[in-house]
């Protein structure tokens, strides 16, 4: 093993680069969510640049792409698991790429988790408010904390192809 040259963090900054880029996501996709629901009615679409992309309000009971709409407990609790996991697995982080990534994952999840929560129609079983309308009708209605997981997962592939661990060493290929 070698080390990733400049990616190492040291004590408790990985941690707290996660955690900052988490309230950040969750704050963000709080805030927008807020603003959305208050200020565009359902279906109303509010177009910025033709029908490319427009600003719309739905509501989503299932996971991505409104797959599974009947199994939302599944998926609070799949996104419960996926905090429990990162936030446990934080401890072994020592690379910057790493902790941006999960702590991209870690504020997305949380961000869906709480609508999952707190909305209609019930605890637990709460609809995800989507509201960015990239070519309607082509691409799905999704959030910022969708947007925030996607990213974070690419991160993540990366980082996997350019075997780069959590604790901020690389695979050694040559052996």
């Amino acid at each position: 093993m070698q080390a990733a040259g400049g990616t190492a963090l040291t004590g408790r900054r990985r941690v707290s680069l996660l955690l900052g880029i988490a309230v950040f996501v969750l704050a963000a996709d709080i805030i927008s969510k807020a603003i959305i629901t208050s200020h565009i009615r359902m279906g109303a679409d509010i177009h910025l640049i033709g029908n490319v992309l427009m600003l719309t309000q739905t509501r989503n009971g299932g996971a991505a792409f409104s797959m599974g709409t009947s199994v939302t407990v599944v998926f609070t609790l799949i996104a419960a698991g996926v905090v429990i996991y990162i936030l446990r697995t934080a401890r072994k982080l020592y690379s910057v790429g790493w902790a941006v990534a999960l702590g991209l994952l870690l504020g997305g999840a949380t961000g869906n988790l709480a609508d999952r929560i707190f909305r209609a129609p019930g605890l637990f079983r709460g609809d995800v408010v989507d509201w960015i309308a990239v070519v309607p009708k082509v691409w799905p209605v999704f959030n910022l904390a969708d947007s925030c997981i996607c990213c974070g997962g690419v991160l993540i592939a990366l980082l996997a192809l350019r075997g780069i661990r959590l604790d901020g060493t690389r695979v050694d290929r040559d052996k």
